[in-house]
């Protein structure tokens, strides 16, 4: 494990000086890397100063140095956490056996899929959030767009790394079409369908970063148990940085709903949107809509992948060491099933229920989140609570895609569906009221009609901060 090396062109700490072949591959590789930047980032903002903080070290403490950069200056690098000598496979065919340091030939090409999958998200959603600096409802909320970006640049860097080092040609070809695909593209679009969804306004972008970025989390925790380790290392980090992106989300729509809360207070009517809010009813459907789109990628409830990347040893579940058996041969797992068009609960061979298991833990997460929300709308006084569907609900991936169900879990017809879909579910004039709200607030310290201030500054910094200056 090299020291961090941050006077390169490409800083490090993989000792990336002494491979003079992968340091020429990724030096050819970051002048693409940049024009993408330019060209799908964020729109508007390349030459404009903004706080940031980059990662300058895998420590816990002063990981992160805080200053002005410009985002096409801003300082990506390729970080593992160090390694833990003696490791071993934590789980399946190989648990007890030393990991792999070098890709194992027989799951090369699994382990290269799970690899560029994750890999595809990260400029994905820099390219769904590339308007959004247009419509900011503060500095502050700019500031935090801009570091979720070039963060998820950086991860973007992070997998290029374990492509560009282990996979060969393969790799220098998957990492070159990564930069390729474009979000929403329907010629070249982006692997997974939830990355394709437009994220218009700010209400989405606070739901995706809650809801969509928490599925990142899950996927890369199941990935930091890999036996493989480089891929273990890289996500164990890539986590530090995720765990802003997720607060950026929850506090977001934490925000929005106290304000909303506020402006039904004075509103005669009890009506925010008479007053320029967002009324809670249409907050509770765009947490349908991306609760729902990111339930789907976590792949099928019963899944042979899933199956084989645990027997590999290549992806395991969450915090894996909390479970007391790794091998899970004839062990199973409770879960409802569609059979003969009806729902049925049975035991599924645990295996090939991982994707449900990661998915169970996951909305277990995402409810602990709703639940700090509904205890603010509490705090203000108001009767109302923001609920998540039934795991059933609006699902396009799956056993339970192409079937209807309401948001408490019971199964439809079309019909029906189609006549109460709007009930549930952000409808055109939902989408148009919301934009109408998206006026930028530049001003230091203002915020925008629909959202309250935060709690306190970013690194402690005073509520009339100048997150973003030039």
């Amino acid at each position: 494990m090299g020291n961090v090396v941050t006077d390169e062109k490409i800083p490090n700490n993989v000792s990336l000086s002494s491979d003079k072949r992968l340091q020429r591959a990724l030096e050819a590789w970051q002048p693409q890397f940049i024009d993408w930047w330019k060209q799908m980032g964020p729109v508007g903002w390349q030459e404009r100063d903004i706080y940031l903080r980059t990662a300058v070290s895998v420590e816990t403490d002063g990981w992160a140095h805080f200053d002005y950069v410009k985002m096409p200056d801003y300082r990506w690098g390729i970080f593992l956490e160090p390694k833990q000598e003696g490791r071993v496979h934590g789980f399946g065919d190989f648990a007890g056996q030393p990991v792999w340091d070098e890709v194992p030939g027989e799951f090369r090409n699994m382990l290269r899929r799970l690899i560029v999958t994750q890999g595809d998200t990260e400029p994905a959603s820099v390219e769904q959030q590339r308007d959004l600096g247009a419509t900011a409802p503060s500095l502050y909320d700019l500031r935090n767009l801009f570091q979720v970006n070039v963060e998820e640049g950086r991860h973007l860097w992070a997998m290029v790394y374990l492509l560009q080092t282990y996979f060969g040609r393969d790799g220098r070809e998957e990492a070159d079409e990564l930069l390729q695909r474009r979000s929403g593209n329907p010629d070249k679009p982006r692997i997974l369908g939830a990355f394709n969804e437009p994220t218009s306004h700010w209400l989405s972008f606070f739901m995706f970063t809650m809801f969509t970025d928490r599925d990142g989390k899950y996927q890369l925790s199941a990935l930091a148990e890999s036996g493989f380790d480089p891929l273990a290392r890289t996500c164990r980090f890539m986590l530090t940085e995720e765990a802003h992106h997720m607060f950026v989300g929850e506090s977001g729509i934490q925000r929005v709903v106290k304000r909303s809360c506020e402006l039904m207070k004075q509103d005669p009517n009890s009506d925010p949107r008479a007053l320029g809010g967002i009324d809670l009813p249409t907050l509770q459907k765009y947490a349908h809509l991306w609760y729902t789109l990111s339930l789907d990628l976590f792949g099928g409830e019963v899944s042979s992948n899933a199956a084989d990347a645990f027997a590999s040893g290549l992806k395991g579940r969450y915090k894996e060491d909390r479970y007391p058996e790794h091998k899970l041969i004839g062990s199973h797992f409770s879960m409802d099933v569609l059979r003969d068009g009806a729902v049925v609960h049975e035991d599924v061979p645990m295996r090939t229920a991982l994707n449900e298991v990661l998915r169970t833990e996951y909305i277990k997460d995402c409810q602990r989140g709703v639940d700090r929300w509904n205890k603010t709308i509490k705090d203000e006084g108001i009767t109302f609570e923001i609920t998540l569907p039934s795991n059933k609900f609006h699902r396009q991936i799956g056993m339970w895609s192409g079937h209807h169900f309401a948001p408490d879990g019971q199964k439809l017809d079309a019909a029906t569906w189609t006549a109460r879909r709007d009930e549930w579910l952000p409808t055109a004039a939902d989408e148009t009221y919301v934009k109408s709200l998206m006026k930028p607030c530049y001003e230091r310290g203002k915020m925008a009609s629909w959202i309250a201030p935060p709690a306190k500054g970013i690194n402690a910094l005073p509520g009339d901060f100048e997150y973003v200056r030039g």
